[in-house]
């Protein structure tokens, strides 16, 4: 990995769920003296995201979309107070390359959006990018921001989607793609007792019936 500038420091929180990725991650931008990063804390969900945000103020936080607690969108609502010139900005960095999730947390507040498929060196220059203030996305992904910012036809507010936490909406959008029970659990490192959990969500929060009705009502949103 390249080195930063040695006078340039940049203070990070990592966001994400899954503790063996945000190791990872930890270590790989996370030697101060080689790249400038200093990891001042991390969080797996909502709440406590929200707190050590709050407790720490850090240069970038990395964000995941998808937190137990209702998301990163819901870090970034919470945490609104704290952004601003100068202040804290965040970086989101998932696995998902949805338009409606990288629209999500930029209109939150997001100042960028990289997927995890980002090299290690390219994560310190898009962090330290972001702490001057920048807006960094990973290939293809700016289109839809662009997009969704200029268009002059933006569809309203879809009511009912709001409702749905990230991971809800990840669930939504597996089943409606046909996958079963496990798969999903496989794909979302979740066991099949919480993607039920999840699925009796959306179905009781969209006053739907069954997964034939929500493949349905997905369809008809383009959420597929």
């Amino acid at each position: 990995m390249s080195e930063a500038a040695p006078d340039r420091t940049a203070r990070v929180v990592l966001v994400d769920d899954h503790r063996m990725f945000r190791t990872g991650v930890r270590a790989e931008i996370g030697r101060t003296e080689a790249t400038g990063i200093d990891v001042v804390g991390e969080a797996d969900d909502v709440e406590s995201a929200v707190r050590v945000v709050a407790e720490t103020r850090p240069d970038v936080v990395l964000l995941d979309v998808h937190l137990p607690g209702g998301g990163g969108v819901e870090v970034l609502r919470r945490s609104a107070g704290l952004m601003g010139e100068p202040g804290v900005k965040f970086l989101a960095l998932s696995v998902s390359d949805a338009a409606e999730d990288v629209i999500g947390v930029i209109r939150g507040g997001a100042r960028g959006y990289v997927t995890k498929t980002i090299t290690g060196t390219d994560l310190v220059d898009a962090i330290f990018r972001i702490a001057d203030g920048d807006a960094v996305f990973s290939p293809r992904l700016a289109g839809f921001v662009l997009d969704a910012f200029a268009a002059t036809d933006t569809p309203p507010v879809d009511e009912d989607l709001d409702r749905l936490t990230q991971r809800e909406r990840e669930v939504l959008r597996l089943i409606a793609r046909g996958y079963a029970y496990k798969e999903i659990a496989k794909q979302l490192f979740i066991s099949v007792k919480t993607v039920e959990s999840h699925v009796s969500a959306v179905l009781r929060k969209l006053q739907l019936s069954n997964r034939h009705e929500l493949t349905r009502w997905a369809t008809a949103r383009r959420l597929v």
